[in-house]
C-alpha cells in the first residue's frame, strides 16, 4: 500500500496544436487539491502558440512545469511520451491528453489508488460539441461554476453522464482485471510507476499514426505481471469534443497488438 503523501508524481500532458484546449487542461491542473506533483507537457511538434500557453502557465503555477517538444514529422505520440517519461522526476506517472479537463481531486484520487505492481486505467466524461466550443471560446475553466449548473448541463446534453461527479469508489477487489481486455483503455487517463514504464521500454515508437499505442503499452505492462486496476468512478476526466483523428493507421496498429497478444498466449502455453 502506498499512501498519497508518499507518492512523487509527474502528470504528463500529451498535446498537439490545440493551445485553446491545453489552456483549459492546465487550468484544471492548477486547481488540484493535491499539490505535490510536476507537470510535463509532451508536445508532438506543435507550433509556437502551444509554447506560449505553457510558458504563461509555468509563470503562474505553484507546481514545476516542463515543456518537452520534438519536430513535427507526423503523428509520433509514442515518441514524445517516451521523451516525457525520461524527463519525469516523479516515481509515479499520470498520463492525460491536453484536450481533457480534470476534476479538482483527479491527482489525489490517482495517488489514492496507486499500489506497487499496479497500473490504473481511468475513464472519461464526454463534453458536447456546443458546450466544448463555448468553453474554448471563453478560455477559462471554473469547476465550481460548472458544478453548480451540472444538472442543467446534463439535461442540455453538455455532458455524457452525471453520477461520476457525485460518486467516488475506493479500490475494491472487483476493480482489478484478472486478464488483459481491450475495453476501457484510454490513453487520456492512465497511470503507472515510472520504473514499470521503463522496464517495458515505454511506448512502442514503431506505432505511427493514431490508434492502439496505449492499448499496446497496457498489454506489455500486464504481460510483465503488472496488475491493471480500474479507476472508474474515481478519476474520470472531462473530454473536450473534437473531430476524430485520421484513422488510416488504426487497423495496422491494432493488428500489431493482436499479434503480440497471440504470441504471448502461445509462449505461455508452450512454457
Amino acid at each position: 500500500m502506498t499512501p498519497a503523501g508518499a507518492v512523487s508524481v509527474s502528470v504528463i500532458v500529451n498535446t498537439y496544436n490545440w493551445p485553446e484546449a491545453l489552456r483549459l487542461s492546465l487550468q484544471s491542473l492548477a486547481g488540484q487539491t493535491e499539490r505535490c506533483f510536476e507537470v510535463i507537457v509532451a508536445d508532438d511538434g506543435s507550433r509556437p502558440g502551444t509554447a506560449d500557453v505553457v510558458k504563461a502557465f509555468a509563470g503562474s503555477s505553484s507546481v514545476p512545469v516542463k515543456h518537452v517538444w520534438h519536430e513535427d514529422v507526423g503523428f509520433r505520440r509514442a515518441a514524445i511520451l517516451n521523451k516525457a517519461i525520461a524527463e519525469a522526476c516523479g516515481s509515479y506517472l499520470i498520463f492525460i491528453d491536453g484536450d481533457c479537463i480534470l476534476q479538482p481531486d483527479f491527482v489525489a484520487q490517482h495517488c489514492a489508488l496507486a499500489r506497487l505492481n499496479h497500473l490504473i486505467t481511468g475513464s472519461r466524461i464526454l463534453l458536447g460539441r456546443k458546450f466544448s466550443k463555448q468553453l474554448l471560446a471563453a478560455g477559462t475553466w471554473d469547476y465550481q461554476v460548472f458544478r453548480r449548473n451540472i444538472l442543467r448541463h446534463r439535461l442540455k446534453g453538455d455532458i455524457s453522464k452525471i453520477v461520476a461527479f457525485f460518486v467516488r469508489l475506493p479500490w475494491r477487489p472487483m476493480s482489478d482485471y484478472r486478464s488483459f481486455v481491450f475495453r476501457r483503455i484510454k490513453g487520456c487517463n492512465l497511470a503507472c510507476w515510472k520504473s514499470d514504464a521503463v522496464a517495458v521500454g515505454g511506448f512502442d515508437e514503431t506505432f505511427t499514426g493514431w490508434g492502439s499505442e496505449d492499448i499496446d503499452f497496457v498489454f506489455r505492462l500486464q504481460d510483465r505481471g503488472i496488475i491493471r486496476r480500474a479507476g472508474t468512478w474515481a478519476t474520470e476526466v472531462l473530454h473536450i469534443w473534437h473531430k476524430q483523428a485520421d484513422p488510416s493507421r488504426a487497423a495496422v496498429n491494432l493488428k500489431i497488438v493482436r499479434d503480440r497478444i497471440e504470441a504471448a498466449r502461445l509462449r505461455k502455453n508452450a512454457a
